[in-house]
């Protein structure tokens, strides 16, 4: 007989303080404005622990699950199915909903929260979004290979009035030894480098109220937040000690501020720790590891072979997940350098241009904007074969596939809210990124049992993909 009661947990980077806020929240964006589909619902405290429970019911009434969320860190949410024939998706749907939530209301704390990062013995520099440039060069290497195109288009209309014929050749070897030096640009990216020596990073945030918030930056110049952390650099890891309110006191007073132990979180990450680890399970030496101090969640891996990586890591990853998810998607990041992807992608890239100059040429130049859809489109299509091969590589090497499946649903909820509508899911398959759709990902994920055993990781995906495609339709 099925079990009728699951249960899982949701970690929240949220301080103490927020937790009942945060099941307050949970009620007013997911319940409350679906009263046909919930009733029963209830808010109470237990051994002063606050509970959200509610009833979610099926249209049919042929079946009812009792849900139980428990405001502590992480959030512990129960289940209880009225009988075994409650749907499966239903049940993954509820859990997608109550993390979309937990996520949505995170968003919301990190508005007026302030964030501090430190490497030991780094350069100290303040928390920022990536700038125009950055986005660029990043888009390069770790997201998508838009980036490319655009490059090759400009520079053919400018290299064929000088050098005729053999333009192309030239542009496949500037972006050949991009490639070959792509660990050494990525380093360039970050600001800080960790290694054995050097292997942590140092996270503390200090959640405030909005009138609070407003009111800091009202009184204050905006490089404040800057020199609040040289000071707490200086009076706690300067000194070989952690940050926290007692020793930070007195820098907060300084700035009119009293600090509440509830309203901060601190958190250590040695990230040289995971990374070593995750290279040894795939027997890789460990690449080289940069930070970059951009509260965007995000990872990548690049280099022309395993021994010539690099792994780019943001300290926005560093907050919103846990060291298992963190390990979990360095997994994946290093599944990219053991199939040699970026040299995969290049070829792949390399073989369109040349095969559009050299033999499609007559097509392009009758409907460049249909040919550049159909051709761009071919190569993401690919592309997303070697993104779910990663995705397939981290669960058999690292063993925690439904671990990397919620690292996913946390750094993903954004495009699994837009994912959901039929025609979003579809339009998931055909845009212009090389990552398939984060709801297949995240399904094809927590279907795989631990421990993963599969004989032709890329074979696998690429049937898994074209299924998934299918499905959409």
């Amino acid at each position: 007989m099925p079990e009728l009661t699951k249960t899982f947990t949701i970690d929240t980077e949220v301080a103490p303080i927020y937790l009942n806020d945060l099941l307050k929240f949970a009620y007013q964006y997911y319940i409350l404005p679906h009263p046909e589909l919930f009733t029963d619902i209830k808010k109470t405290a237990v051994d002063n622990e606050y509970v959200l429970s509610f009833t979610a019911l099926d249209q049919r009434r042929e079946w009812y699950v009792n849900v139980e969320m428990k405001a502590t860190k992480p959030i512990q949410v129960k289940m209880t199915l009225s009988s075994e024939i409650v749907p499966q998706v239903v049940l993954d749907k509820l859990k997608d909903d109550l993390v979309i939530s937990v996520q949505l209301f995170e968003e919301k704390v990190r508005k007026t929260t302030l964030y501090f990062a430190w490497v030991k013995g780094e350069k100290i520099i303040p928390e920022t979004m990536p700038s125009t440039r950055k986005r660029a060069i990043d888009g390069i290497f770790t997201r998508n290979m838009l980036f490319f195109y655009i490059i090759f288009i400009g520079a053919s209309i400018l290299l064929f009035s000088v050098l005729g014929y053999y333009a192309p050749v030239v542009i496949i070897a500037f972006q050949f030894v991009t490639v070959l030096a792509s660990d050494k640009i990525i380093m360039k990216l970050g600001k800080w480098e960790v290694d054995s020596k050097n292997p942590n990073v140092h996270l503390l945030q200090y959640h405030l109220p909005v009138e609070e918030y407003n009111e800091f930056y009202r009184k204050y110049e905006n490089d404040l937040v800057f020199k609040m952390k040289q000071e707490i650099y200086e009076k706690t890891l300067a000194l070989g000690k952690e940050p926290n309110c007692q020793l930070g006191e007195e820098v907060f007073a300084k700035y009119g501020m009293k600090c509440t132990p509830e309203r901060m979180s601190v958190k250590t990450v040695n990230v040289y720790d995971l990374v070593r680890k995750a290279a040894e399970k795939f027997n890789l030496p460990i690449p080289k590891i940069v930070i970059s101090n951009t509260m965007l969640p995000n990872a990548a891996a690049t280099g022309p072979s395993p021994s010539h990586g690099a792994m780019f890591i943001t300290t926005g990853l560093l907050v919103q997940l846990n060291d298992d998810e963190i390990f979990s998607v360095i997994g994946h990041e290093i599944g990219h350098l053991r199939g040699r992807d970026p040299l995969i992608l290049f070829g792949l890239t390399a073989s369109e241009y040349l095969l559009r100059i050299y033999v499609f040429l007559p097509f392009f130049m009758f409907s460049p904007f249909l040919y550049l859809i159909v051709a761009m489109g071919i190569v993401y299509f690919i592309a997303k074969f070697f993104e779910a091969r990663a995705d397939l590589q981290s669960a058999i090497t690292i063993g925690q596939p439904q671990v990397l499946a919620e690292a996913l649903r946390k750094i993903g909820f954004r495009k699994l809210q837009f994912e959901r509508a039929p025609a979003h899911k579809i339009q998931g398959w055909i845009n212009w990124d090389p990552h398939p759709p984060t709801y297949f990902r995240i399904n094809r994920l927590e279907k795989l049992k631990t421990p993963v055993e599969v004989k032709h990781p890329l074979i696998q995906s690429v049937k898994d993909v074209i299924d998934g495609f299918r499905a959409a339709f």
